[in-house]
């Protein structure tokens, strides 16, 4: 029965994202890999840009509707990554490249060091990738939209 549940979240997830870009006028295939915590759609096609959206605003979004889609109320669900001409690897490299420019200037200058504005799927990445830093604490600060990821040198740290 779960798995018929999941294989019917899948195709949901496949459909819905196959209309919106169809609607969008894009030509462009989606395939589904999915495993034990995650269903992950990567979108294939060319000129994927506006549905990227400018900072991942677009794909973001459609990434919400396909998740609410695909589990409708379920209380097993799994994590859904839509993905669209490596954009999320791509974001997820310059988050990182981004906090270790904050680790060093925070180092440098022994103060705080605020990052860009970002989602909280956003904050997560960097927040896991410093997490391990003895040197530097995280924290984030402010309200939605503006919600900013601290990085904060540790006294006495180095």
């Amino acid at each position: 029965m779960t798995d018929q549940g999941n294989q019917d979240a899948a195709e949901r997830v496949r459909s819905l994202v196959t209309r919106v870009t169809s609607a969008m006028g894009l030509r462009a295939s989606v395939d589904i890999q999915e495993d034990e915590e995650a269903i992950r759609a990567t979108i294939n096609g060319d000129d994927l840009g506006r549905l990227i959206g400018k900072h991942g605003g677009t794909i973001d979004a459609l990434q919400h509707l396909a998740a609410r889609a695909a589990f409708r109320g379920d209380a097993e669900r799994k994590l859904l990554v839509l993905d669209a001409a490596g954009y999320r690897d791509r974001r997820e490299a310059a988050l990182q490249r981004a906090a270790d420019r904050a680790v060093s200037d925070a180092l440098d200058f022994g103060r705080p060091v605020e990052l860009e504005p970002m989602s909280a799927a956003e904050r997560r990445i960097v927040h896991t990738y410093l997490r391990d830093r003895t040197e530097v604490q995280t924290h984030s600060e402010g309200d939605e939209p503006e919600r900013r990821l601290v990085v904060t040198p540790v006294r006495g740290a180095g």
